[in-house]
């Protein structure tokens, strides 16, 4: 029986160094592998490159790593409501690759894919598109893209069982499907982890054969990006 869990966010880090290349999953404040991010905050690497569509909050997600210096680079479609990536980027403290989050997404497929490089009509004629090579196809320029190169992707799933496989609930199905195939080790961390034959073949999003490592997280806060009410008439 294949059995990919490991007891604890500790066991499911080992190997990350310095110097890494990581894709995160998450929109937004949704679908954030939030016990793996602490645990690196925890572990003081630096020098790291992470791709991921934002960078959570200022003292949430990735910016926790933001607010320790942990983070070289971040390859990104999103600054958000994060005052600290904002504040780093304009100051030139951080390097920073914003993409279209279209291209972002198709980055991170391709890379799980096996796919090296595509062509895209996002951001000709912009500075997206500075120093890339550039394409006709039928009338159209496009622009050439390039897969990642992650040595680790972190997501966070619903539910899992000890086999790897994986269900995100609403929109935590966001970028962590795709960043899940692409890491060359993928650690997923679960809400519910359940025996194999518990989840519903249909129903799954990710299957197990694309992550290494699996262990049941704790503590998720589920906050909320912006609450908005009506006042009562």
């Amino acid at each position: 029986m294949i059995n990919k869990v490991v007891k604890n966010v500790e066991e499911a880090l080992k190997g990350v160094e310095s110097g890494m290349t990581f894709m995160l999953g998450g929109f937004g404040l949704c679908g954030i592998p939030e016990n793996s991010i602490t645990q690196l905050v925890k572990l003081e690497i630096t020098d790291l490159t992470c791709i991921s569509n934002n960078a959570g909050v200022d003292d949430f997600g990735l910016g926790q790593l933001l607010q320790k210096r942990q983070i070289k680079k971040m390859i990104s479609s999103y600054v958000g409501e994060n005052d600290e990536f904002e504040r780093q980027m304009l100051s030139g403290e951080l390097e920073v690759d914003l993409i279209p989050q279209g291209t972002l997404a198709e980055r991170c497929r391709a890379t799980g894919a096996g796919i090296p490089a595509f062509y895209t009509p996002a951001g000709y004629g912009t500075e997206v598109a500075e120093g890339k090579e550039t394409r006709e196809f039928n009338g159209k320029m496009y622009v050439l893209e390039h897969a990642f190169k992650p040595s680790f992707a972190f997501v966070k799933a619903w539910k899992g069982d000890t086999a790897g496989n994986l269900i995100y609930k609403g929109t935590a199905r966001n970028f962590n499907p795709m960043m899940a195939m692409a890491g060359q080790i993928t650690v997923a961390e679960v809400e519910e982890l359940v025996p194999v034959g518990e989840l519903d073949p249909n129903q799954i999003h990710t299957s197990g054969i694309f992550v290494q490592r699996i262990f049941q997280g704790k503590d998720y806060e589920k906050r909320i990006e912006q609450r908005t009410v009506t006042r009562k008439s």
